[in-house]
């Protein structure tokens, strides 16, 4: 689990006490089943400044960021995967918002303890599904189960 920054979990288990003390921020994939909508959702999800652009660059931007979140670590939770961005025509959107979330894990995790910024442990949690994990293995991303 310690080598990945992709996490499956039951849907039956409560993500709130697998992660205590830690910002969880839920996108609930049946409410982002389009870019639009998942923007509306994660924006919400990780209180996002209310300047915030709805496109992959300010996604980029805004989780590199996350200065106005107390806690060390952030868990992005997508609930019910198996609609997250289902409208979306093909996976091409999807593996950017993958890579994003995997870049931007790996930078915090090598963040410099001098830096003025805070450090952060990003996880990006989704609830089991098939969808999701064939997606996962299709792209060789590597990605560990919540106990």
């Amino acid at each position: 689990m310690k080598n990945s920054h992709f996490l499956l979990i039951n849907p039956a288990q409560n993500i709130n006490k697998v992660f205590l003390g830690a910002f969880i921020g839920e996108i609930d994939g049946k409410k982002a089943t389009s870019m639009k909508e998942f923007h509306d959702q994660i924006g919400n999800a990780l209180a996002f400044p209310d300047y915030a652009g709805k496109n992959l660059d300010a996604l980029d931007e805004l989780i590199n960021d996350l200065e106005w979140i107390k806690q060390e670590k952030v868990i992005i939770y997508i609930s019910n995967s198996t609609e997250w961005l289902s409208k979306e025509k093909g996976e091409e959107r999807i593996l950017t918002i993958l890579d994003i979330f995997d870049a931007t894990a790996e930078d915090w995790k090598w963040m410099d303890d001098d830096d003025d910024t805070p450090k952060k442990e990003l996880l990006i949690v989704f609830s089991d599904s098939e969808r999701i994990r064939t997606l996962l293995e299709e792209q060789e991303i590597k990605f560990g189960m919540v106990e």
